[in-house]
């Protein structure tokens, strides 16, 4: 049986997405790359180049061996940067950022970022990064802020008949983010589920609704 795929990384360039791949293939890695349109636009900038990812996809049983296959090539390729880079021109608490927020960087600036720490005496063992990287999926576990505002657009797309409203409801109801394990939680807390829940029933009995009134008037005129 085949394994299943799953997003290790998303680009919004596609060169990056190939850069990638080649180091998978460098370690064996079975992988895939799949162009994605996003289907929800927050900011509504309908640009089809900006709404466009190129997801790179692993195994999700390869995840940690992935991450540190990476991890251990950009360890040998930071000895040959120089001090010119901009990273050299950080605080050691910009630095720590850079450790403590390793999804939000590249493989590269964490692993020179760890050097140039080190080189300062701090604690970036195995251990301290384990612990650290603990501490992340944690904070990355707790759901976004309360959507306040997409629940009222919500519902106001819902109960004008809008497929819009139906979509929001959907996105706020079952929408989960990808943690750097591998794993997948929900992005937005239960109370905004729950609307959510509410704003798509709402809008699909309102779409019903709607079609069903268009249609008897055309067999009434009929």
């Amino acid at each position: 049986m085949e394994p299943e795929f799953i997003t290790y990384q998303k680009f919004n360039d596609q060169a990056l997405a190939n850069e990638l791949a080649g180091q998978l293939e460098k370690h064996h890695i079975k992988y895939l790359i799949e162009e994605e349109t996003r289907t929800f636009d927050p900011g509504f900038t309908f640009n089809d180049t900006l709404n466009t990812d190129w997801a790179v996809k692993i195994s999700n049983e390869d995840f940690e061996k992935v991450n540190q296959l990476l991890q251990e090539d950009e360890d040998e390729e930071v000895t040959e940067i120089g001090k010119d880079y901009y990273l050299y021109s950080f605080s050691d608490d910009e630095l720590m950022e850079v450790i403590t927020k390793a999804d939000e960087w590249s493989p590269f600036d964490f692993a020179l970022a760890r050097k140039i720490l080190a080189g300062k005496g701090k604690d970036v063992s195995d251990e301290a990064i384990a612990a650290i990287n603990e501490r992340r999926i944690e904070e990355l576990k707790v759901p976004d802020a309360p959507q306040t505002y997409w629940i009222v657009v919500g519902y106001i797309c819902a109960l004008i008949g809008g497929l819009l409203g139906i979509f929001i409801g959907w996105y706020l109801s079952s929408y989960k983010k990808r943690l750097p394990n591998g794993d997948k939680v929900y992005e937005f807390n239960e109370r905004d589920r729950k609307q959510g829940r509410r704003i798509f029933y709402l809008g699909i009995i309102v779409l019903v609704l709607a079609v069903g009134y268009k249609l008897s008037g055309i067999f009434e005129n009929n």
